[in-house]
């Protein structure tokens, strides 16, 4: 067992063991998850959060973000606009790195470049590790400490009762209320306007991870009241809790971290706004052929 949390240069080979192990390719939370497998990392650990009052992410996925930051520049990784990170041919073909090399390459070559664009390099180095940030989302720190300092917990049902709506539920009730078990609400999901099915909701604002036994409640109070849960949270879930949701036997429980939280209040445009700024470019050729 690791009992320690590992340093991000020694998440970089156990990340591509993760992504040879997913076929190639992988979500971040599949990477995760695969990667505290392979690493014997103790839940203890794996919970430890990187910054609780600015972010749900745990100090191992904080490091992990930075190894996926490093290979990529280092050319074994790329990644899609939809967060699905792949093996680049050289990475199938040479399967392992030297982390003190890619560490040493990746930081003379953003030192190369900020020279070039004649900016002054930070020697304070920016954060843990002297490059660019992991995929710097401001704000999703941001909306991070709206939702869980700023609004109340009858306001985040009603910010999941509206988020439901727009994802196609109907009949979305807010039953929250003292001694439900923890059922915050329910609703109807409707599969392509023909089938549907029965759904009960929780809603919880966790500063940190949500574990096994939250799951495990959530699923005593579903008893005998649907075959299907979704439990919402603006934290994380531990690996332990993620298998719980799906055990065998028992009626599955659909789980929404922060990060999936965040991107779907994105996608909706619930709260959030993106500003697309117009770039205008000149075809000279256009104008020579006329």
């Amino acid at each position: 067992m690791n009992k320690q949390i590992p340093t991000f240069d020694s998440l970089m080979n156990p990340l591509l063991d993760a992504l040879f192990a997913l076929g190639g390719s992988g979500s971040i939370d599949e990477i995760y998850e695969k990667v505290l497998e392979l690493k014997e990392i103790e839940e203890k650990i794996s919970s430890v959060p990187h910054n609780s009052e600015k972010s749900n992410e745990t100090e191992v996925a904080y490091r992990l973000a930075w190894a996926r930051t490093y290979l990529k520049k280092y050319g074994f990784l790329e990644n899609s606009s939809r967060g699905v990170w792949t093996l680049t041919k050289v990475a199938k073909e040479e399967k392992k790195v030297s982390p003190e090399v890619v560490v040493k390459k990746v930081r003379q070559a953003d030192k190369l470049n900020a020279k070039k664009k004649n900016e002054t390099t930070n020697t304070e180095h920016i954060d843990l590790y002297d490059s660019d940030s992991p995929e710097a989302d401001g704000w999703r720190e941001e909306l991070y400490h709206v939702l869980t300092n700023e609004i109340s917990a009858d306001a985040f049902e009603r910010l999941t009762q509206r988020l439901l709506r727009e994802s196609g539920f109907v009949q979305v009730e807010v039953t929250g209320r003292t001694g439900d078990g923890g059922v915050d609400g329910k609703g109807i999901a409707r599969i392509h306007g023909f089938m549907s099915f029965h759904i009960i909701f929780q809603c919880k604002k966790y500063q940190g991870s949500v574990s096994a036994g939250a799951i495990r409640d959530f699923r005593g109070a579903m008893a005998g009241r649907t075959e299907k849960g979704l439990f919402i949270t603006t934290g994380r879930f531990t690996p332990a809790a993620i298998k719980e949701a799906t055990r065998d036997g028992t009626p599955p429980i659909d789980l929404v971290d922060g990060e999936q939280l965040a991107e779907k209040l994105k996608e909706f445009e619930l709260g959030i706004q993106t500003q697309m700024i117009e770039k205008v470019t000149i075809d000279k050729d256009w104008f020579k052929n006329l």
